[in-house]
């Protein structure tokens, strides 16, 4: 059985050409089931993100049109350019599969949500009874991959947004944001995004002035703050445990004078003062203050830069735990190939042991149970351990054949050599002699 993944991201196409396929819930559902309804497709799953679309399937024989399914299941008339896709098989789709689950292909590189939403994927897989022993398989071995490389690397550490540099500066500074108060100088996005992660990483209170009063409790309102006219950052400003400041004043608006007297009256407790704006609402000057510590956005844009630097070097660890997991997949799924001849070698063997077994017991005339039991256990020893150093012989020799063209000769092979029949077998079975192999 092969795997085929046909794929577009932001890696390869704008947002204009992407958006137009994603599959939201409502759509994944029936388009699960259309891609059931496929020939050549046994198995398969749809992951649909912002930032990607890809269709994955295992099958047999000759692959499905997948550029035609996802133009119907996404309803458009016409796909992107065949440029914009990516078409992966076997090996190369387990790599890049492991590397999305991994987020190693990530927009953000070490971003969790992704493995979330390939679960989430596979779980709607599974739902629509499109999940067998390949896509397991290989989407166990995923989740395997990706908890190696966020628990063997430091991938994930490092913040690499303004509002994630900002909850991690706060809790430099203060430990933790429990109880801690925000106050935001202006409604701009970036601001409003720092304070909305704040405060959604434990932060108590909101504080939301600006110049405009109506824009400011629009604001307040929707992250549980409360507005104040810009006039008021005298009075509040000492309650501020971090102040984002981004306004478009074209003088500051914290002095060093406003900054020393919010300090003094907070008894050595200290200020993060988080200036995103262009020109500066913060003075320079004001960093020299005990217990002020000052960011201003080239500052945040190096924590940044440094961050992904940082991400970059351990997600080279990643590539190489990858590497090894595949080779790790790739070397078993080659073994699970010698599966139906393990079977028909054994299932042969022990009909001939059985055969034998039951003509001599006619010689030999009355026995006890006991004694049928003995001969028994006699001939199933000398069996299997006349059998185990073939399996074993088999078994490695087609986990290492080279090419699949070498499998099936050294299949053929062994059936003509023990005169076994085709290959073939139950799977049931088939698994239940793999993990006798393994016990």
């Amino acid at each position: 059985m092969s795997l085929l993944l046909l794929g577009i991201s932001h890696h390869t196409a704008g947002l204009e050409l992407r958006e137009p396929l994603a599959l939201p819930e409502v759509k994944l559902a029936p388009a699960l089931r259309l891609l059931a309804e496929q020939p050549g497709v046994t198995e398969g799953m749809i992951l649909s993100t912002c930032n990607r679309v890809e269709v994955l399937i295992a099958g047999a024989g000759e692959a499905p049109d997948l550029f035609r399914f996802l133009a119907v299941a996404s309803g458009q008339p016409s796909l992107p350019p065949a440029s914009h896709f990516y078409q992966l098989r076997d090996s190369e789709a387990v790599r890049h599969l492991f590397r999305v689950a991994s987020s190693l292909d990530s927009l953000v590189v070490g971003e969790p949500q992704i493995l979330g939403q390939l679960k989430q994927a596979y779980a709607a897989a599974q739902a629509a009874g499109l999940v067998g022993g390949e896509l397991e398989a290989a989407l166990s071995r995923a989740f395997r991959a990706a908890k190696r490389v966020r628990t063997e690397t430091a991938i994930a550490e490092q913040p690499v947004s303004v509002s994630q540099t900002a909850v991690d500066l706060a809790r430099q500074i203060f430990g933790s944001l429990e109880n801690k108060t925000v106050l935001l100088l202006g409604a701009g996005t970036m601001g409003a995004a720092a304070a909305r992660y704040l405060m959604q990483q434990g932060a108590q209170r909101l504080l939301v002035l600006n110049r405009t009063l109506s824009h400011a409790q629009v604001l307040a309102e929707k992250h549980g703050g409360t507005a104040h006219p810009l006039e008021q950052l005298g009075e509040l400003g000492e309650q501020a445990d971090v102040v984002i400041a981004c306004t478009g004043a074209p003088q500051p608006l914290v002095s060093r004078a406003d900054a020393a007297r919010f300090l003094g009256k907070r008894r050595g407790r200290p200020m993060l003062f988080l200036d995103l704006a262009v020109p500066r609402d913060v003075e320079p000057s004001v960093h020299q203050l005990d217990n002020a510590f000052v960011y201003n956005v080239d500052d945040l844009d190096q924590v940044v830069s440094a961050n992904l630097e940082g991400r970059r070097q351990e997600a080279a660890r990643g590539e190489e735990i990858i590497a090894a997991e595949v080779a790790a997949y790739e070397q078993r799924r080659e073994g699970r190939a010698a599966i139906p001849t393990l079977v028909a070698l054994q299932a042969q063997a022990e009909a001939l042991r059985a055969a034998e077994w039951e003509r001599v017991r006619k010689r030999l005339g009355p026995l006890t149970r006991e004694q049928e039991q003995a001969i028994e256990g006699l001939t199933r020893s000398l069996m299997q351990k006349w059998l185990h150093s073939p399996l074993v012989e088999i078994r490695e020799a087609m986990q290492n054949p080279g090419t699949e063209a070498a499998r099936r000769l050294l299949t053929e092979m062994v059936h003509r050599l023990f005169d076994l029949p085709a290959a073939g077998g139950d799977e049931k079975e088939a698994d239940a002699l793999t993990r006798l192999a393994h016990e």
